[in-house]
């Protein structure tokens, strides 16, 4: 049943990959390898989608876009906006509980509402809700606490401005190239937004979203990141800046192969909606998530798993309880996880791998609940031992097959009894006596990851 719970949600993620703004894959030519490395250590990161959308609980600013509902009407909800239970320091250490390394909050979606204090006008949660305050500073000093990252989602387009010439998918306000002041008036409320945002907040990963809109040259994609840089030089930004970012984020559509980007995660909901919707109960379980976590880890790729609070800032309880599986699950098998890299190819043994970065060790992810024989081919090194993470116990292995002459290293198989298998995922821990060779006859060249 498990397994046909993920084969159902891995359908539902590649036909759900559509519909919400993918971004320009582009990358920047200048990515700093560097300052990537906490990045590609990292693994998880939480998303937060937070804002008056929660309060009707309808599909944030998408809903008057496609004009399920006016925007006279969507506006009306800043009056139930009030974040009366919201408990940044819960929030935070709920995070660090899920095992996540950084946080990405929407500090501004396409709606135009603001969760902190902005003095560049428009909309925002102090003077325009009964919350009457900035949202943003302690969730931003909760989790600095607890030496997680943080992320700013912010979304270059914003429908709800006047100098902003899209308005829904059938009205526009006017056109830039007839109308160009009232386009610098918008950038330049932009540019004072994100400039407060670097300043205030100083974020290690901005994530930029609403940049389809317009072109690189339209945004000012090269100043915006320049001006990033010279407040923070370590900070780090996703694709979705037209061609200036340092890595790719494909949307909810579980990648089946490798993005071609060095750097890249998966963001992914837990059920179908980004916000609170409290009629979409279609969860994933936390098996689901396991799952499709450690096939993004195993392809060399992070996972921005998203939790949307209600209006008075309460996290539903079935996110929860997906956070808190995910990180027991986690904690027990980290050293698997953190700060390794891409696995082998489904080739040499079927199912998630990652590697140490030393390369003398190999994970193996093995789902399913019944004790079984594991099949791992092509390996040229000798395997010094096998053994369980979490627990240390030691395997029984043994090769067949081996042609001296052939270089064909052989099978190994590992014996894996019911008594090691976790509720979730197994995880094996492959000690080699030196860097992992593969042997490779006739298939292409093995991509070695440094």
């Amino acid at each position: 049943m498990k397994k046909l719970n993920y084969l159902l949600a891995l359908s539902f993620c590649v036909l759900s990959v559509m519909g919400y703004g993918q971004g320009n894959e582009k990358l920047s030519d200048a990515v700093d390898e560097r300052k990537m490395e906490w990045f590609a250590d990292a693994k998880l990161g939480i998303f937060i989608h937070w804002g008056i959308y929660a309060v009707n609980g309808i599909d944030e600013s998408w809903s008057f876009y496609n004009d399920k509902i006016s925007h006279k009407d969507y506006m009306k909800q800043l009056r139930g906006f009030t974040a009366d239970k919201y408990d940044p320091e819960y929030w935070a250490d709920l995070i660090k509980e899920s095992g996540a390394q950084y946080a990405v909050l929407t500090s501004r979606h396409h709606d135009g509402v603001a969760l902190w204090n902005s003095k560049q006008g428009g909309v925002n949660t102090i003077k325009d809700t009964p919350a009457k305050r900035d949202l943003v500073t302690p969730f931003v000093n909760a989790i600095k606490a607890r030496d997680i990252k943080v992320g700013m989602y912010y979304s270059l387009s914003n429908w709800s401005h006047k100098d902003y010439n899209e308005f829904t998918r059938e009205e526009k306000r006017y056109d830039i190239k007839k109308e160009p002041r009232r386009w610098e008036r918008y950038k330049k409320y932009m540019f004072g937004q994100i400039r407060e945002v670097a300043e205030n907040f100083n974020p290690d990963l901005w994530w930029f979203d609403g940049d389809w809109e317009h072109s690189a040259e339209e945004w000012e994609a090269p100043k915006v990141r320049e001006l990033l840089l010279k407040n923070n030089p370590n900070t780090i930004i996703n694709s979705r800046l037209q061609g200036h970012g340092d890595y790719s984020t494909p949307e909810q559509g579980t990648p089946i192969f490798n993005p071609p980007a060095k750097y890249w995660e998966l963001c992914l909901t837990m059920n179908g909606s980004w916000g609170y919707q409290p009629l979409d109960t279609e969860y994933k379980t936390p098996y689901e998530v396991v799952r499709i976590f450690v096939d993004m880890v195993s392809m060399g790729g992070n996972l921005l798993l998203d939790i949307g609070p209600k209006a008075n800032g309460e996290i539903p309880e079935e996110q929860v309880h997906i956070l808190k599986e995910l990180g027991q699950w986690l904690n027990k098998h980290k050293e698997a996880i953190y700060a390794t890299r891409k696995g082998i190819d489904l080739h040499y043994f079927y199912g998630p791998t990652t590697l140490s970065k030393d390369r003398k060790t190999l994970y193996l992810f093995v789902p399913g609940t019944s004790e079984n024989e594991l099949v791992l081919k092509g390996v040229k090194n000798k395997i010094n031992s096998v053994s369980v993470v979490g627990s240390g116990e030691q395997l029984d292995f043994y090769t067949k097959g081996a042609i001296d002459w052939a270089k064909y290293p052989g099978i190994a198989y590992i014996k894996v009894p019911e008594n090691v298998i976790d509720t979730y995922m197994t995880v094996l821990k492959v000690e080699l006596d030196s860097p992992l060779e593969l042997f490779n006859k006739y298939g292409p060249k093995v991509e070695e990851e440094k």
